[in-house]
């Protein structure tokens, strides 16, 4: 649970960065790649991160105009990752107009529970992490570049001067 804006905001600056990392190495034609034709989709996960921000973030309360959850699907990654960008820099903007550390004490009903606004904005990191997760083997899958996350990918162990792991 975040206790103060400052928190969260230092945490989703970082968490942001990252997800719009994975975002934007995707390519149009890998937006398809999924593991079996029963799971989601490349692109569907993308816009899942996308679509939840407002859906979970409105559920507290908090206004401003953005996607909503059941828009479709862009089939071009540069309008997911674009996307993206909007509503993080919308977001932080209306959570320092709007919120003050008190505010994350307040309590919401969220998916028939009632979590505090602190909580919410952890649950909302953690849901973005699981999905990039995802992501990374769809990615991997699709052959594209994997960019590193919490340190370098098997790609990126060269501009280290190192070679990667061996598996």
């Amino acid at each position: 649970m975040f206790a103060s804006l400052a928190t969260f905001l230092l945490s989703w600056e970082k968490e942001s960065e990252s997800t719009e990392r994975i975002l934007e190495c995707l390519t149009d034609e890998s937006l398809n790649q999924s593991v079996t034709m029963n799971d989601r989709t490349l692109g569907r996960i993308a816009w899942h991160i996308v679509t939840t921000i407002p859906e979970m973030i409105q559920k507290t309360g908090l206004v401003f105009h953005s996607i909503q959850e059941d828009a479709p699907v862009p089939n071009i990654a540069k309008t997911i990752a674009a996307s993206y960008r909007e509503i993080n820099k919308t977001l932080v903007t209306e959570i320092k107009k709007q919120w003050n550390d008190q505010t994350l004490l307040e309590e919401r009903d969220m998916y028939g529970e009632s979590w505090t606004i602190g909580t919410t904005l952890n649950v909302l990191v953690n849901h973005q992490i699981h999905h990039r997760g995802q992501m990374t083997v769809l990615i991997r899958q699709a052959g594209l570049k994997v960019p590193g996350i919490m340190g370098p990918s098997r790609e990126e162990w060269g501009q280290f001067g190192m070679e990667a792991p061996s598996v």
